[in-house]
């Protein structure tokens, strides 16, 4: 079971960090671009950490403060949760 929870985290936060990246190139290029609502979505589901880390390494989405701010506030929230579920499974 740790195992599966290492590979959906390593899975959803490279897919962060590349629908972050596609959606800066395509903001280059002024083609259609990936909706903010998805960029969320993907963190949200465990991706916090690949989107912050596309925010930064492309300069993408660091101005508008609900990125700036939000999304290190998901990833906050995710390491204490990921924090009290090991301390559960240590305790029980």
């Amino acid at each position: 079971m740790q195992q599966a929870w290492f590979w959906y985290a390593l899975i959803i936060n490279v897919l962060g960090f590349l629908v972050c990246a596609a959606d800066k190139r395509r903001a280059r290029r002024h083609q259609w671009r990936i909706s903010e609502k998805t960029l969320f979505v993907l963190a949200l589901l465990g991706g916090a950490l690949g989107v912050l880390c596309a925010m930064y390494a492309f300069r993408h989405k660091t101005q508008k403060w609900y990125f700036k701010w939000g999304i290190p506030l998901i990833l906050l929230a995710q390491m204490a949760l990921a924090a009290w579920a090991i301390w559960q499974m240590h305790t029980a």
